[in-house]
């Protein structure tokens, strides 16, 4: 585990916490840090994802009655050596995306979903 002064930490709301901490796991190579009905925590690097369902404390709606839920469009970015082989290789374990590889002067991009609708990119960089 690494120092979480040093680490950057980002909160996704998910629908299914385990479904979120397996697809996290098991495609980009996270390490579970804990993982309950309510909230589960993986790891990567210097990447802590909290992954906060409905019964969590970040789950409570706010004092307006808005609710916190998956989905839109900020999302963190992995950087990939080929963006292709990368999307090849996990469409074959079943991730969705958004859209096709797109290029534009700084690189390529795609953007994946998470069990609940979260985004996660992917981005080449020109080189």
């Amino acid at each position: 585990m690494t120092d979480p002064f040093d680490t950057v930490h980002l909160r996704y709301m998910v629908d299914d916490v385990q479904a979120a901490v397996d697809w996290y796991v098991g495609n980009f190579g996270f390490s579970v840090i804990l993982s309950s009905p309510a909230f589960g925590s993986v790891e990567r690097g210097h990447l802590r994802l909290l992954l906060s369902g409905k019964g969590s404390s970040a789950g409570r709606p706010m004092p307006d009655g808005r609710k916190p839920e998956p989905g839109g469009w900020n999302r963190f970015q992995f950087i990939v050596e080929d963006i292709a082989a990368e999307v090849e290789r996990l469409r074959a374990h079943g991730v969705t995306f958004r859209n096709e590889i797109i290029t534009g002067p700084g690189g390529s991009q795609i953007v994946a979903d998470d069990p609940s609708g979260n985004a996660v990119e992917l981005f080449q960089p020109v080189r």
